[in-house]
């Protein structure tokens, strides 16, 4: 994607990055032939961004021609928003207390630039709120009156930069601009720019490190320019054209944040947002196949007025499922009445409502992954040794915490576990999910589906292999395609 810095003199910005061309707001304005282009990405640096300026005017046409402008009019009128100070200030509140603790005046003055600051103790409160008003240069006024609070927020220019801090600035703003996103160097130009989500520090990432190796090179080989981030990056959706998430997703949690952002910022996304919040609910997929004749195992929507009727209807082993449980990690099974009655209060406790289901064991679970309609994989996992669930988090042995597993080819599998398979998952929509099917006495039950379903190398892709990457940054490519089209 062509990227395009609009400054008011464009001879303050020789940074020297390749692909980025500097120029002046008036000519952004004026040439008639940059509103023709295509896949642009604005960086609005003028002067002024208030109401009419020149700087409004150029976020504004940026949107109409269907380039992309940080920061967009929407950002800029959240500058002149009084009510959203107060707002960002209490949602902010312990980070701003934290940032500003060692402060001995009643006021303080932020300097803002590209969401850093030059001093690293504000690092935090300048990534926030770079992220919630994106203009690249930001000047916050805090006060204090028994406890720090934010007073005001706007937009400075170049001219109001001190002098001490431009080398600062020239060196953060090279960093922003060039992203150094490969250890290698590029020798050849990329169509779109792809963000992947993931989170380093989490217990059972949906890829493991050589998958997501894997889905770079096919990114890359399909023409992205690809960058890894992290949740802390929430603030730089805007500057791509995809987003991939590869990390557990949840509704009460940052994963639902970022691909909201993105979808309402026009970018691909997969995991989209609608779909996480109709997979990641166990209540809510309770509901939908069953009212749609998917069959699944006795199921009850268990309160605290019928939780004693769940032994007499489901019998005993029986399933207990938080709501918005992921991996089996709160997943229990109650073997006694007393058991059940326990786990029932321990969970209802933290949750007005469970999910409980017939116990039924298999020694292995069908993984369907199912991409835009059509089954991409089909895998068996098998229980982990001497346990209920494929996953066993209690092991001691972290050879027995998991299963084994078989991919199978697809003229394998049997025709009413792919067609119960493609029936749920079209009750979602089109996206990328894991759909999770017991096999009981030759009929399927539906156990659950996935949306951020797991792709390990050498598990998932076994039949594949690398074409099982390339199809699904390709579903990517075509959703940016189908948008820049419509």
């Amino acid at each position: 994607m062509k990227k395009i810095i609009v400054v008011s003199n464009p001879a303050q910005w020789n940074l020297g990055i390749k692909d980025v061309e500097v120029i002046s707001s008036k000519e952004y304005l004026t040439n008639r032939s940059l509103a023709s282009l295509k896949n642009v990405r604005v960086f609005n640096l003028s002067t002024r961004y208030t109401y009419q300026s020149r700087g409004y005017y150029v976020s504004l046409l940026a949107e109409a021609r269907g380039h992309k402008p940080i920061p967009d009019v929407k950002n800029i009128l959240d500058l002149r928003a009084p009510a959203l100070m107060r707002i960002v200030s209490e949602d902010l509140d312990e980070l701003i207390q934290k940032s500003l603790h060692r402060i001995k005046s009643n006021e303080f003055d932020l300097s803002i630039y590209f969401g850093q600051n030059v001093a690293k103790q504000h690092l935090k409160i300048s990534q926030e709120l770079h992220r919630l008003f994106q203009a690249p240069f930001l000047h916050a006024r805090f006060y204090f009156n028994k406890k720090w609070t934010l007073q005001g927020i706007r937009a400075i220019s170049m001219n109001e930069i001190p002098e001490e801090h431009l080398p600062f600035v020239k060196e953060v703003a090279r960093e922003y601009f060039s992203k150094k996103r490969y250890d290698r160097a590029r020798d050849v130009e990329t169509d779109y720019d792809l963000a992947i989500l993931i989170n380093k520090e989490e217990k059972a990432p949906p890829s493991n490190k050589r998958a997501l190796v894997k889905f770079i090179q096919a990114a890359e080989e399909l023409g992205f320019s690809v960058e890894v981030i992290s949740p802390d990056d929430f603030g730089r959706i805007p500057e791509f054209d995809a987003l991939f998430i590869r990390e557990n997703t949840n509704v009460n949690h940052h994963t639902y944040r970022f691909a909201r952002r993105a979808q309402s910022e026009g970018l691909a996304v997969i995991d989209a947002p609608d779909a996480i919040l109709r997979c990641s609910n166990k209540v809510y997929l309770t509901e939908l196949l069953e009212n749609n004749n998917i069959p699944g195992p006795k199921t009850m929507i268990v309160h605290n007025e019928n939780k004693n009727s769940v032994a007499g209807n489901l019998g005993l082993p029986c399933v207990l499922k938080l709501p918005d449980s992921s991996f089996s990690l709160e997943v229990k099974k109650a073997n006694t009445p007393q058991e059940l009655n326990q786990l029932l209060d321990e969970i209802l406790e933290e949750s007005d409502l469970v999910i409980a289901q017939e116990y039924t064991y298999t020694d292995f679970d069908w993984r369907i992954g199912v991409l835009d309609g059509k089954i991409l994989y089909a895998c068996k996992y098998f229980m982990a040794k001497g346990h209920w669930q494929i996953l066993n988090w209690a092991s001691q042995k972290e050879r027995d915490k998991v299963g084994d597993f078989e991919c199978v080819p697809l003229n394998k599998v049997p025709a009413a576990i792919s067609e119960v398979s493609l029936k749920a998952t079209a009750l979602i929509g089109n996206g990328l999910f894991g759909v999770d099917v017991k096999e009981m006495n030759g009929k399927p039950l539906v156990i659950e589906v996935n949306e951020n379903p797991n792709i390990d190398f050498g598990v998932e892709d076994a039949i594949l292999k690398d074409k099982l990457y390339l199809k699904i940054m390709r579903a990517l490519r075509d959703r940016i395609e189908e948008k820049l089209e419509a």
